[in-house]
């Protein structure tokens, strides 16, 4: 094989595939980005068994072969060649050399055809979104996965696909983000639980653009995006996921509409009292006007006045300020609406169509502190 491309091109489509090259395996050659000149299109891919990448480059292929060489070495070499053409050319025991300008390297390759290709997934159906919106609702959502294996189900999203809307929804156990997005075409009802690692990955590739496209299919098994000459197949979680329309209530009895910087500033602010690992949380007072903000802890307190328009009952409630922060964030509006039961029912940050609903447990705390 012999290739020759672009340095930018190639660091390109490696960082892309290293996405999908595992940290830890015994197979070594999951540690490996395949090199693949059969045809007339040089594509690049990395896999590791739930997650494969593959993303196409341009460049000239003079002699058609492939090639296995070990990820991680071949992304450190191409970033720090020089911005010039880079040649990569195979012997037939495997030796690549990779030249760019005055600098040479020789490394041992595997054959390419010991590497697991992408399966080869039959598209059962698909839908179609702007590279921005995905981009906007993994962001939206994500935050809000569970880190740990203790629940396997957790640590995905539900993607459910019903009367030609994407539901996007993630929880870990204190909290739900759901984002809802309206789909172009009709499309069969569909529920597919894709692992946060895959969402991840794919949102730091998507260039976000409004006008590009992203093509998702999937079958029972797996999940395929396809964008810009770049295709990712993952598997799905299985199981049958939370009834999370349970967990939903329209019913309140405070309602509290409020500038969302001013209250995530002041959030922010409170947080500066507390330690990493510490669990203190932020109470607030809710009147007729105003709204409260307290928190205490062993550096000191702080307490802060926000104007508010507010419907219903009075209420004092106490949150994991993290869990506040983090859905405001990821909200755009100017301003937010809550809605809140009791000091013990969930807090929902909703706007009015429901595009997207946030639930925030509270949690308790000592009315007098």
């Amino acid at each position: 094989m012999k290739i020759v491309c672009t340095k930018s091109n190639l660091v390109k489509g490696v960082s892309i595939v290293s996405k999908a090259v595992p940290s830890k395996t015994t197979m070594s050659i999951l540690e490996c980005v395949l090199i693949d000149a059969t045809t007339d299109i040089i594509r690049l891919t990395a896999n590791d068994m739930e997650l494969g990448i593959q993303t196409d480059i341009e460049g000239e292929i003079i002699e058609r072969g492939m090639i296995a060489i070990d990820a991680k070495f071949f992304s450190e070499i191409v970033r720090k060649l020089p911005d010039s053409d880079v040649i990569i050319e195979t012997d037939e025991s495997l030796q690549t050399t990779i030249v760019c300008e005055k600098a040479k390297f020789n490394i041992s390759g595997k054959p390419g055809d010991e590497f697991s290709y992408l399966p080869i997934i039959e598209k059962d159906e698909s839908i179609e979104v702007s590279q921005f919106t995905l981009k906007e609702v993994i962001r939206q959502t994500i935050f809000s996965i569970a880190d740990s294996d203790s629940n396997k189900l957790m640590t995905g999203e539900l993607f459910e696909i019903k009367n030609n809307m994407l539901r996007v929804v993630s929880l870990d156990g204190h909290r739900i983000s759901i984002r809802k997005i309206a789909l172009n075409a009709d499309v069969t009802d569909k529920k597919l639980v894709v692992p946060g690692k895959t969402l991840i990955e794919i949102s730091k590739i998507l260039s976000g653009e409004a006008e590009s496209k992203v093509n998702i299919s999937y079958t029972n098994n797996h999940i395929v995006f396809e964008f810009d000459n770049t295709v990712v197949v993952s598997r799905l979680l299985e199981g049958e996921y939370f009834k999370i329309d349970q967990m939903l209530s329209s019913d309140y009895d405070t309602k509290v509409r409020i500038n969302k910087k001013e209250l995530l500033n002041c959030i922010d602010r409170a947080t500066l009292l507390v330690k990493e690992g510490d669990k203190k949380p932020i109470i607030i007072n809710i009147g007729d006007e105003i709204m409260e903000l307290k928190i205490k802890s062993q550096i000191g307190s702080m307490n802060e006045e926000i104007m508010i328009n507010k419907e219903g009952k009075d209420l004092l409630i106490g949150f994991n300020p993290k869990f506040l922060i983090d859905a405001l964030r990821v909200i755009d509006d100017e301003e937010v609406t809550l809605y809140l039961m009791n000091a013990k029912a969930p807090c929902f940050i909703k706007d009015d169509n429901e595009t997207y609903i946030y639930l925030i447990l509270p949690v308790n705390f000592n009315a007098a502190g």
